[in-house]
């Protein structure tokens, strides 16, 4: 599964593919949504263009929980530590 090629590039990009997932979802559901409001073009264009970016703001605040503390990583160093030595 990992030699496919869009796997392989999901892999290595988890951010940049969770953006333009979840883009491409909101998009979406907007198109559906507003498909009889009566919009002009340039109004679509506006919707879309800040669809996208709330798009990329929603992974960018949800990758802050991707970064551990240094307290953390300290603390999970020490209990590996103790439990290496007690066994």
């Amino acid at each position: 599964m990992e030699n496919i090629a869009v796997v392989k590039w999901v892999m290595q990009r988890p951010r940049f593919s969770a953006w333009v997932v979840l883009a491409v979802g909101m998009v979406g559901l907007l198109v559906h949504e507003a498909r009889n409001v009566g919009l002009q073009p340039s109004q679509w264009a506006a919707l879309i263009v800040a669809t996208i970016l709330v798009a990329g703001a929603c992974v960018w605040i949800i990758s802050w929980e991707d970064k551990d503390d240094p307290e953390d990583e300290a603390t999970a160093d020490a209990v590996t530590t103790d439990s290496e030595n007690a066994s």
